[in-house]
């Protein structure tokens, strides 16, 4: 039985485990809906069972991936607050995000 191909990638200091025809939603990324995106910070890879661990990066490992749109993730609650001194705020925060499709894990 052949093992699936994967590989952790880093983008926007976060690091997700993708394989290919995986959809995944990443740190906001400067790119059009539709443009290819290439990500090159390879941490490992996995491929028919071998494994190669980069030291930082796996040498040569690229993921191709195409963004498929811009999204603002669930709202989140920021409250403060100082006891006995009549002092409340509250904030909310919906962080920005890019939603990929990946394409293809060479390397």
């Amino acid at each position: 039985m052949p093992m699936a191909t994967y590989a952790i990638i880093e983008t926007g200091g976060k690091q997700y485990k993708v394989a290919e025809g995986q959809s995944v939603e990443v740190e906001k990324l400067p790119v059009e809906p539709g443009a290819e995106v290439r990500i090159d910070r390879v941490l490992l890879l996995s491929r028919d069972g071998q494994v190669k661990v980069g030291r930082p990066t796996v040498e040569g490992a690229t993921v191709v991936a195409r963004a498929a749109g811009h999204g603002r993730g669930r709202k989140i609650l920021v409250f403060k607050y100082k006891p006995k001194k009549n002092y409340r705020r509250r904030k909310g925060h919906r962080q920005a995000f890019t939603r990929l499709v990946v394409e293809k894990i060479e390397g």
